[in-house]
């Protein structure tokens, strides 16, 4: 259960301890190079300044005020509603930013959390921390640790409940969370970025609860502990989380060769190290059709909840390949995802925007670009019908490697048409356009045609190279002759390393 503390804990801060592309080569990578490429957006910020803020909303006016002390500040909080926003000052570049609400990989570093956590703790911040490093729940009230509990379980790496690195707020509180997807109550439940929860033993709807052996639901702790911080929490606290990244050191080493495909712009790279294998203009900005729907997916995953109904208006429907919709009110969340990624459905990718408000929609997903260092990657719409959506083969392999290391549930979708393996979902008919029947070694991916893409493609495969299982990206735009060009890239990595 939660230990009581009558005054705060005292924290302990530790510090943690680009090659030229040619366009057209393999271009290998020490995993020390791609461990700096990951952590890039986060590294900057090592000797940075965490500001913490409330903007507070005045009648007609929004008054937005930073004040520092010693590196951290905090605007005194009426009883007028209020926000808390976080603020880092970059030294490098003397420029204040303002870290978002969703998923955030500096706090993956420890050092960084660590900081962001103090700040709170010296402001007397109300907020709760979820450490998967310590497994551990706390809740603050005022700066003050009030509650501290064991973390009973988790959510499955990879689902759309596995919570990552990140600052987020309480959106909802249940007192008995219904799962439609696992068929279970999430007693004492508090929802934040619309898929992660914080809840008690999870209970069949007979009152039994859920064995060992259950995996569903997402931050589980006892019901006494759940119970407590639920009382305790309102709607609209900061919840601040912190996950160490996965850095296994990869010493797999590839020899710099070639081939010669037809299609204008490609990238191979192996997801495991980053190793470029191979690549032409992968830095050329070009349409890419239905890629666009892997951002799509994973921007439903972080701000909207899965396992809910929406409303379907089939009056604003547009034109897909296989309509799905048209007959329908309403249909489950994890239902239009198999839609949007399988058979591609322009349908469930206007019905996912418009659930969260189409332009608001389109804005989150043009601001994951940015965060994942997208920069070359504009999205107009949610489907890829239009030509305005753009990137380039080095960007979608940054979505591939986010999608891969985050969101696996989604590449689970494209390969077998499942949600995470734990749902059939209300379409039992699918026809999977991603997957080649003659290709063995899909493990996911999304294809994309357009009159102004041409044909487009990313695909995950897992080939043994050397006797090694090596997971390896392939993308492919302004192909005329996808399949072919693919199975060419195949067969070169058997080749040229075996």
């Amino acid at each position: 259960m939660f230990e009581k503390s009558g005054r705060p804990n005292s924290f302990l801060s530790f510090a943690d301890g680009e090659p030229t592309e040619k366009i057209g080569s393999l271009i290998p990578r020490a995993v020390k190079e791609k461990n700096q490429r990951n952590r890039q957006s986060r590294q900057r910020f090592s000797a940075a300044k965490v500001v913490v803020s409330i903007i507070t909303p005045v009648v007609g006016l929004a008054v937005f005020a930073l004040v520092a002390v010693s590196g951290y500040g905090l605007l005194a909080s009426s009883n007028v509603a209020s926000v808390l926003t976080v603020n880092i000052f970059d030294t490098t570049t003397n420029t204040v930013v303002t870290v978002p609400y969703g998923p955030q990989e500096s706090l993956a570093q420890l050092s960084f959390f660590t900081q962001t956590r103090d700040a709170f703790i010296e402001d007397e911040v109300t907020f709760i921390e979820v450490d998967f490093d310590t497994n551990m729940v706390r809740y603050f009230e005022k700066g003050v640790l009030s509650q501290s509990t064991d973390i009973v379980a988790t959510g499955v790496a990879g689902s759309w409940w596995d919570a990552p690195s990140g600052l987020y707020r309480v959106e909802a509180k249940q007192k008995n969370n219904f799962s439609n997807v696992n068929q279970v109550y999430l007693p004492w439940s508090l929802t934040f970025e619309g898929n992660y929860v914080i809840h008690g033993i999870p209970t069949y709807p007979d009152n039994r609860p859920v064995t060992e052996a259950f995996a569903g639901g997402g931050i589980r702790l006892n019901n006494q502990s759940a119970t407590e911080l639920y009382n305790a929490v309102d709607v609209g606290v900061p919840i601040l989380v912190h996950k160490a990244s996965d850095e296994i050191t990869d010493t797999f080493a590839y020899v710099p060769t070639a081939p010669e495909i037809g299609t204008p712009r490609y990238l191979v790279a192996d997801l495991g190290n980053g190793t470029i294998l191979a690549a032409t203009e992968s830095d050329k900005p070009a349409p890419i059709a239905s890629l666009t729907k892997l951002m799509t997916a994973v921007v439903a995953a972080e701000k909207l909840n899965l396992d809910s109904r929406v409303q379907v208006a089939s009056s604003t429907l547009i034109t897909s390949l296989i309509p799905r919709l048209a007959d329908r009110t309403s249909v489950s969340m994890y239902s239009l995802l198999q839609l949007l990624l399988v058979e591609s459905s322009n349908e469930a990718a206007d019905v996912i925007a418009e659930e969260y408000g189409r332009v608001e929609f389109v804005q989150a997903m043009n601001d994951k670009a940015r965060q994942l260092g997208m920069v070359n990657t504009t999205f107009a719409d949610p489907s890829g019908v239009s030509a305005e959506n753009v990137s380039t083969a080095e960007d979608l392999f940054r979505l591939t490697e986010y999608i891969q290391e985050n969101r696996q549930f989604i590449f689970a979708i494209t390969q077998k048409g499942e949600v995470n393996a734990i749902g059939e979902g209300e379409f039992l008919d699918l026809n999977n356009l991603n997957g080649d029947d003659e290709i063995d070694s899909f493990i996911g991916g999304k294809v994309g045609e357009t009159e102004a893409a041409g044909q487009t493609l990313i695909s995950v495969h897992e080939v043994n190279i050397r006797d090694t299982k090596r997971k390896v990206a392939v993308i492919l735009l302004g192909s005329t002759g996808r399949k072919a060009d693919l199975q060419s890239l195949l067969q070169y990595l058997e080749e040229e390393y075996n």
